[in-house]
């Protein structure tokens, strides 16, 4: 277990870090949105194209890989929308809140520390998760969180404003065209290869220290704006779902499809490990966006983050 600790701890002292930095004022809330954009715009995309173009097209488009997501994703989802329409909340709660239960954050924290972990031969499935998450979970959920608008076509709107949002992401293109990069063989100019590097070599500490600093911004946001009326077991049971229920749905489907011989066995540790992760920090923005209460899904972000060290951790025990 120490050895596991060795490599997760720096991950997450660095989104303390973040979070530390941020709510001391030490760095300015505003400049958290500049950060955030260096992040997302310049060295998140060059790191994943540089490991697109050495990930075998065959794990970014692996049909098994995607069915046993998508079926785990919907299950989550689908719970998640019951419980909270059972409980009286509205479709954008419900919606978001099934967002933040489904979607982990692979991007800015799975990639690169399943691959220290697992190494590179683990990443091709969590970028074939992200993309997935990118174009399909989240459209889906947007659309539910304007259900209650179908009759103005609400829900058809939401659902184009989020593909028109995904086709503004620089992360899918990044991976999709460093995948045809690497299968044509084609290499930039020494020059320009060498500035992607340096940029992608910079996505891992900026990006989980960026994750920290929103957290931050978030909760000051949520404070400012009220949004601290949900009681603590609403925030408890989404976090629950993400941190235990997504992963064990993924591990079980996926241990019999691997028995069935439909997947194969060694993708099932980084796609649990994946869904093991806290939730995807940009589902705030969402909620922010499409009229759900920011400050819940903000505290959720916030609480899976800080007991996914200790229970992350836990699942890389039991899995390696």
């Amino acid at each position: 277990m120490a050895g596991i600790f060795a490599v997760t701890f720096p991950f997450f002292a660095l989104v303390l870090s973040g979070y530390l930095a941020a709510r001391s004022r030490l760095l300015p809330l505003d400049a958290v949105p500049g950060l955030n954009m260096f992040v997302l715009y310049f060295a998140l995309p060059c790191m994943l194209w540089r490991f697109g173009s050495s990930t075998p097209l065959a794990q970014l488009f692996d049909p098994a890989v995607a069915l046993l997501w998508l079926l785990c994703a919907a299950l989550v989802v689908s719970l998640a929308v019951w419980w909270a329409r059972r409980a009286g909340a509205g479709w954008p709660d419900a919606a978001m809140g099934a967002l933040v239960a489904a979607f982990p954050n692979s991007g800015f924290m799975g990639v690169p520390l399943i691959q220290a972990l697992l190494g590179s031969g683990s990443v091709g499935p969590v970028m074939a998760t992200l993309i997935l998450d990118l174009v399909i979970t989240t459209s889906v959920c947007i659309g539910l969180s304007q259900w209650g608008a179908a009759d103005e076509h609400g829900a058809a709107r939401a659902v184009g404003r989020a593909l028109a949002g995904m086709l503004r992401n620089p992360m899918p293109w990044s991976i999709l065209l460093g995948a045809l990069a690497g299968a044509l063989h084609w290499q930039p100019w020494v020059p320009v290869g060498k500035t992607v590097h340096l940029l992608a070599d910079a996505a891992s500490p900026v990006a989980l220290f960026t994750i920290g600093a929103v957290l931050a911004r978030s909760q000051f946001q949520a404070r400012m704006q009220g949004g601290g009326a949900r009681p603590p077991r609403a925030v408890g049971l989404i976090a629950f779902a993400k941190l235990a229920i997504h992963p064990a749905l993924v591990w079980g489907l996926g241990a019999l499809a691997a028995h069935a011989g439909l997947l194969a066995p060694a993708l099932l540790t980084p796609l649990v490990l994946t869904a093991a992760l806290p939730a995807a920090s940009n589902v705030s923005l969402l909620a922010e966006r499409f009229g759900a209460d920011n400050g819940r899904i903000a505290r959720v972000i916030l609480w899976t983050t800080a007991v996914a060290f200790f229970s992350f951790s836990g699942v890389v025990a039991l899995l390696t």
